[in-house]
């Protein structure tokens, strides 16, 4: 390739490590974050590599969604650098429309990925001034699975983001006592083989919203689990953007006002949520997001099926036994399946060794919009909890 030098090398992948001298930054991760990075570092002419532990780009949404998913935010502020979407895509492009346009984008910049390199750990070595990542084959399928490669560079774009792995909580006879199927929320696809069956969604964030609406419109009976407050607002309101209307008033009025002003509109629209079990958070929507990062549930459809009984919204779990949840209210729920709607969390902790940009929970230190740049030639690229939007916002910083 263009942009690398081997150093050392051999036929035979099996009987030694082989290193690659890298003539520009090597960015680790091939989804919406990497993928800008890339492109905005090939308008600018330098050379990169992108490391991807899978066998495709955007694997999150290539492998771990379900069917009916969509983006939560309009199509105008979710497309990356360079390169908006196709006029004919609707306001909210589907999951297949989103994967295409992402697949259209790494070829327009030509961006090839090294698929199958999973990072086993990236250091900085001071005397040299470089970076040293060592990556394994990870596809089973290969002759060379196993195989050891190390990329030597001067700098490095850690790009594998936010929802890098999945979180699965532990909860007392889950996994030891109840005979149902379990899966976590990425193996979800559709409802349809859950049509008159019961189902817990464990967790009420807009990935459990979607599932229990999803299940619900399949004919399942579906129960979610709501353990603490939410706050939930309709994707739009009188036609517009939620998401946007937030963003206009937010650069006119303070954080509190903008709160109060979405919080009337959202009662305005979905009614008042506390007789339905839903209880919202003391802090506003919009302050929740810019202290903590979470992110406000964008109704599409879940409201009205928790309002006609179709979705029952249930209290924490206690334990489970063999085709029963107990409650801590102490109901017992007759139980088919359970979809864990529990969330990712960031997996950089795990391989990356330096401790001045990135804290233990995989996320870098300092807030948005300084969170791109670390010392000694390390970026991050879509860690920023702004989506779509913060990606391209420290792809183009970084380039």
């Amino acid at each position: 390739m263009e942009n690398m030098f081997r150093l050392m090398g051999s036929e035979d992948f099996s009987d030694r490590q082989r290193c690659i001298w890298v003539n520009g930054p090597v960015i680790v991760g091939a989804g919406p974050s990497g993928l800008a990075t890339a492109a905005c570092l090939r308008e600018e002419g330098v050379p990169f590599v992108v490391l991807e532990r899978e066998e495709c780009i955007a694997s999150l949404w290539q492998k771990r969604t379900y069917d009916r998913l969509k983006l939560h935010l309009p199509k105008k502020v979710c497309q990356l650098p360079k390169m908006p979407f196709p006029e004919n895509y609707p306001d909210y492009p589907t999951k297949r429309q989103f994967i295409d346009y992402l697949e259209s984008y790494a070829t327009r910049f030509d961006i090839s990925p090294q698929f199958n390199e999973c990072v086993q750990s990236a250091r900085y070595e001071k005397t040299s001034g470089l970076w040293r990542i060592k990556t394994v084959k990870s596809s089973p399928s290969s002759a060379v699975s196993g195989s050891e490669m190390e990329y030597i560079c001067r700098w490095l774009v850690v790009a594998t983001g936010e929802n890098a792995e999945r979180v699965v909580p532990e909860i007392d006879g889950l996994t030891t006592e109840f005979n149902g199927e379990v899966i976590h929320s990425c193996e979800y696809k559709s409802g349809e083989k859950y049509r008159g069956k019961s189902v817990l969604v464990v967790g009420c964030g807009n990935s459990g919203m979607e599932v229990s609406l999803d299940l619900a419109n399949h004919g399942a009976n579906p129960s979610m689990v709501v353990r603490s407050s939410v706050h939930v607002l309709p994707r739009e309101i009188l036609g517009k953007s939620t998401f946007e209307i937030s963003m206009i008033l937010m650069k006119w009025l303070p954080l509190w006002l903008v709160d109060k002003i979405l919080l009337i509109l959202a009662w305005l629209v979905l009614g008042n949520l506390t007789k339905n079990g839903l209880k919202r958070p003391k802090m506003g929507p919009m302050e929740l997001k810019v202290l903590t990062g979470k992110t406000p549930v964008l109704d599409i459809g879940a409201m009205e099926k928790i309002k006609s009984g179709q979705v029952d919204i249930v209290p924490g779990i206690k334990r489970f036994s063999r085709s029963h949840v107990e409650l801590v209210d102490g109901q017992i729920l007759d139980l088919d399946a359970v979809v864990l709607a529990t969330g990712y969390r960031s997996n950089v902790p795990s391989w990356l060794q330096e401790n001045d940009l990135f804290s233990k929970n995989g996320f870098p230190k300092s807030p948005f919009p300084n969170a791109w740049k670390g010392k000694s030639g390390l970026y991050a690229a879509g860690f920023t909890r702004k989506g779509l939007a913060g990606a391209s916002a420290d792809a183009i910083s970084i380039a």
